[in-house]
């Protein structure tokens, strides 16, 4: 057993109690390998704010559950090592599909765990995610559920419609589970092509499409029924038009990417939205900075010629969406 404490991580409880008095989200950013890892914590530590690395139980797979602990300790102490004195770091479980899997992170030194009991019927995703949680609290982790289904796919998480949370049902789950967090449905979507063109309009100044708007009256709904209580919007990217349009230019084929706009989000983070998970959106910044390597330097064969710059790239991205959309900066306890 691994308490996560003795890694230098938190749980998400105090940091989601201050983003909702603040009017602001913590960015949960997906991560698969160390130049992601590295570009969140330089992100992070140089914006002083908090944030959640986020890990799937793929990605826990392709990194491994042991090299994956010691990169979370070394996140911390990397953090410290950019200045940032009190850094507040948490690894969370993201779309946990069994209580074995929450189980085993938990003993792994996880400090937050999400369990994804949205495709059972109603009874036993309230049986899956209080058993979770009770679990988890011995050790003092914090635990996400979710009501609702998000469309899209997501490593092994896939659904073709979305179905939006019942604000009536909520504080019967809170209640029953004991979970700290909910994530919701309100239109957001997984992966990097989260609209069909049908359910968009275009833009006649811009000509782009806009996707259909984020049903506000459902989370106005939740936020009605469960005064304060943490929320969370999986499925959160914004797919940058610049990244795709970099890939595509050098010779990627993606056709009809869009994503949530980041308006909307910023919207949602002055709201008890306060955690809003965002992966696909380093994945373009990455794959855009690749590929633009590989094109123009065809010769290169050095890995750190073109993960080096989709690192830098990838910290741009995350400086942004702390700064500029989620309000997150300078957050931090000196």
């Amino acid at each position: 057993m691994i308490n996560y404490k003795d890694l230098g991580l938190v749980n998400t409880r105090e940091m989601f109690a201050k983003a909702i008095k603040g009017g602001y989200a913590i960015p949960a950013f997906n991560f698969n390998n160390m130049e992601q890892l590295q570009a969140i914590i330089k992100a992070a530590a140089e914006t002083k704010s908090p944030v959640i690395l986020q890990v799937s139980k793929g990605a826990r797979q392709y990194a491994n559950a042991t090299l994956l602990r010691f990169m979370a300790q070394g996140a911390v102490e990397y953090a410290k090592e950019l200045g940032c004195a009190k850094p507040e770091i948490v690894l969370h479980l993201d779309h946990g599909d069994t209580f074995e899997t929450c189980k085993s992170c938990i003993d792994s030194g996880f400090s937050s765990v999400m369990i994804d009991g949205s495709h059972l019927p109603y009874d036993e995703n309230v049986a899956l995610t209080k058993k979770v949680v009770e679990y988890a609290h011995q050790f003092d982790v914090t635990v996400e559920g979710e009501l609702g289904v998000l469309a899209g796919v997501e490593d092994d998480v896939v659904a073709e419609h979305h179905t939006y949370t019942k604000p009536e049902e909520v504080v019967d789950f809170v209640t029953k589970t004991g979970c700290d967090s909910l994530a919701i449905s309100i239109g957001t979507s997984h992966g990097a092509f989260k609209f069909t063109p049908e359910q968009c309009h275009v833009d006649p100044v811009t000509g782009r499409m806009v996707p259909p708007p984020l049903a506000f009256d459902v989370l106005d709904g939740v936020m009605k029924e469960l005064p304060g209580f943490p929320i969370v919007l999986h499925g959160s990217s914004s797919v940058p038009e610049e990244e795709v349009e970099t890939i595509n230019k050098f010779g990627g084929a993606l056709k009809a990417a869009i994503g949530i706009p980041e308006e909307e989000l910023r919207k949602a983070a002055k709201s008890s939205v306060c955690k809003i998970n965002i992966d696909s959106d380093s994945r373009l910044a990455m794959t855009a900075a690749v590929r633009r390597v590989f094109a123009e330097k065809p010769a290169e064969f050095d890995p750190r010629k073109y993960l080096g710059p989709a690192r830098d790239n990838m910290e741009k991205l995350y400086k942004h969406k702390i700064v500029s959309v989620l309000g997150s900066d300078n957050k931090l306890a000196e």
